[in-house]
């Protein structure tokens, strides 16, 4: 696992200098950022220096868009991911309000002070400082005077579209997690704490975990998905829908998990939801009798078609 590195008034920025770094904000650790970082360890081992995750303590939109964005992992998964990617180091940067503000000059002389990487791999569309100014033929004046390489790619999926976060999060919307797996290269998931909840499951015999996920972490689609639960280390097919169900008017949890085959007491527990399939649109049941029997064959579904090599 890599070293991450917290920049701040300790941080020696010797780590950056011969480095062969790639550069992002990294939501989702897709297949695309995978190739940014295959590429920055494939240019440090030509150079006999170390790889760099460079990356941000917060997506630079929750500070600028935070009313309407949409993320695939919070910043604390997004780091661990990265740290597990065969990188050598993480470098955060905190993305303050000072530090957004600068010229793209200042933001470079501010990232990396009078260390040069050996190599900065970056998106074709990667743009930096204020008011996103700053592209790539601003990072190769740059580094054109400091003997640095700029590697911008082009980043495109088998059907020749732009791998991009964006466009994973907009499939997530529609409820196609199959295809947001291909584009993410592994499962989406996330992570909720159980809070107690209305109590009418297990009055109808599917008692469910109750999640109120953060505005901009509910990123899928409303809607019943087949999925899998880990509780405690331990995995579990389970039947769960996003969005406030439309039947109980008192209604608040943004996600209910019916978790097969497990009995517990996980209140205030942490628990990781990975949807995999979409099965139906929320629905307002004109009865009890209804919603229980659809409920039902949502279950049977689950238990009887979600396999492992589905995920």
């Amino acid at each position: 696992m890599a070293k991450v590195f917290n920049v701040d008034s300790s941080f020696d920025y010797g780590v950056l200098a011969g480095a062969s770094c790639a550069f992002g904000v990294f939501d989702g650790v897709h297949r695309g950022h995978r190739f940014l970082i295959d590429q920055a360890k494939q240019t440090a081992a030509e150079n006999d220096g170390i790889s760099v995750a460079l990356t941000f303590d917060i997506d630079p939109d929750e500070r600028f868009h935070a009313d309407r964005l949409k993320k695939l992992m919070t910043n604390e998964r997004r780091i661990a991911a990265l740290s597990q990617t065969g990188i050598d180091a993480v470098v955060v940067l905190p993305f303050t309000p000072e530090f957004s503000a600068q010229s793209p000059k200042d933001f470079l002389k501010t990232t990396f002070a009078d260390s040069v990487p050996y190599a900065l791999h970056v998106g074709c569309d990667f743009h930096f400082g204020a008011r996103a100014a700053g592209g790539v033929d601003d990072l190769r004046a740059w580094a054109g005077k400091r003997g640095a390489k700029i590697c911008a790619h082009d980043l495109k999926s088998a059907d020749e579209r732009p791998i991009t976060a964006t466009r994973i999060r907009l499939l997530l919307a529609d409820g196609k997690c199959e295809e947001a797996l291909a584009l993410l290269g592994h499962p989406y998931s996330f992570e909720g704490t159980v809070t107690k909840g209305r109590g009418e499951g297990t009055d109808m015999g599917f008692s469910t975990a109750n999640i109120e996920l953060p505005g901009m972490m509910q990123t899928l689609g409303e809607g019943v998905y087949a999925a899998w639960a880990t509780v405690d280390g331990v995995r579990y097919k389970a039947a769960m829908s996003m969005g406030v169900a439309p039947t109980f008017a008192d209604a608040t949890a943004t996600c209910e998990v019916h978790i097969l085959d497990f009995s517990g007491e996980i209140y205030g527990d942490v628990i990781e939801v990975e949807p995999v399939h979409f099965l139906r649109p929320m629905m307002k049941f004109d009865s009890l009798d209804a919603l229980i029997a659809t409920v039902m064959d949502n279950i049977s579904w689950v238990r009887e078609n979600l396999r492992e090599e589905t995920c």
